[in-house]
């Protein structure tokens, strides 16, 4: 009798636990066609990254521009567009850095920042257009040791002012500078407003503070640092010294008729394919802040309280409008306005909101 009545509390309470999953509303949304205006004989590759500044203007980080080898090619353009999708102009053609895009963001000030993880290098732009600041060091090209960036087991420790395929960068209200870094050193660097190193902090492994491929970074109005730990599912929050916080997972049953937007269907439950598993992040201003991830299987976009709540989600994988192929980087300018960088779309969709309250 008592394990029956143990047997019908964990059901009791697990059917609880997933009615509040499956209660989570699916937020309606449009996608604005034909929004982003290239010239003619210009064309995006897969894009990496997407940001808006003050002026709504969009900021696109694309692996197009394909140089080199069919192997081993470098693949990096940065545009610029009006906030009603016209094109402004391409910044940095032919920039040392270009290697193999993947992240762009815009600090308070409107200077452009990217992250090359095939050049291992953060570069900042001013509103201009002009390098200002270079964090981190190419390989050189004339070295005989120069190639691929190798991943032993276990990986050598990572190098303060260095990076090994960085992701992303973010900041505070105070000019400092996070950086995700990234593919191989697992760890967040912390830089002043001058770009002084001042700390890092993480190292591979799945234990608090440890990372599997920090992937995106944003920091909310209070100056916690929030890391997109794609490879161990979930999202780490840290204050500005590098103290964790808390973790937030997201769990939102999947339609077993969902597609993946390429490949065969995922059945893992952790790693960079395991829905819930943060590929891109980006934090609403102020007052009312929101959090917003993407992941790549099923395809969806969740918003989030910042204290981890799921509010609602949007969005499936595919190849049409309002689906998405492995969204890798987002803007949110506001709640309801979200720009979504695609990989296997070769595109940026913008996104309007419409929530029913």
């Amino acid at each position: 009798m008592k394990r029956f009545a143990l047997f019908l509390l964990v059901f009791i309470i697990a059917g609880s636990v997933f009615a509040q999953r499956a209660a989570v509303p699916q937020i309606p949304f449009r996608s604005v066609p034909d929004f982003l205006k290239l010239p003619p004989d210009m064309y995006f590759g897969e894009v990496a990254g997407v940001a808006v500044n003050s002026k709504g203007h969009i900021f696109v980080f694309s692996r197009g521009n394909t140089t080199g080898p069919a192997y081993a090619a470098a693949a990096a353009q940065l545009f610029e567009f009006t906030a009603d999708g016209h094109f402004v102009r391409e910044i940095g053609r032919n920039l040392y850095a270009w290697s193999f895009a993947h992240s762009v963001r815009i600090d308070p000030q409107d200077n452009i920042w990217v992250a090359d993880k095939g050049s291992d290098m953060i570069i900042k732009f001013n509103p201009e257009g002009r390098v200002v600041m270079v964090v981190g060091r190419k390989q050189e090209a004339s070295d005989e040791g120069t190639g691929p960036v190798k991943h032993p087991r276990p990986p050598l420790p990572p190098v303060d002012g260095m990076f090994r395929q960085v992701t992303d960068m973010a900041w505070d209200a105070a000019g400092n500078t996070y950086i995700s870094d990234g593919y191989i050193n697992s760890r967040v660097a912390k830089l002043d407003k001058n770009g002084a190193w001042l700390k890092s902090w993480g190292e591979p492994g799945t234990g608090p503070g440890q990372f599997d491929t920090p992937h995106n970074i944003a920091v909310d109005a209070q100056g916690n640092v929030y890391v997109a730990d794609r490879g161990n599912r979930r999202i780490q929050v840290f204050d500005g010294d590098g103290n964790f916080l808390r973790q937030i997972t997201i769990d939102v049953p999947v339609d077993p008729n969902s597609r993946p937007a390429i490949g065969n269907k995922s059945t893992v439950t952790t790693g960079s394919q395991a829905p819930g598993s943060p590929w891109a992040i980006c934090i609403t201003p102020g007052p009312k802040q929101v959090l917003y991830s993407s992941d790549a299987f099923p395809g969806r976009i969740y918003k989030l309280s910042l204290d981890g709540k799921v509010l609602g989600v949007l969005g499936e994988s595919g190849k049409q409008l309002k689906q998405f192929g492995w969204i890798h980087g987002m803007a949110c300018p506001s709640e309801n306005e979200l720009y979504v960088a695609e990989v296997l779309n070769w595109r940026v969709q913008k996104l309007i909101l419409e929530p029913s309250h």
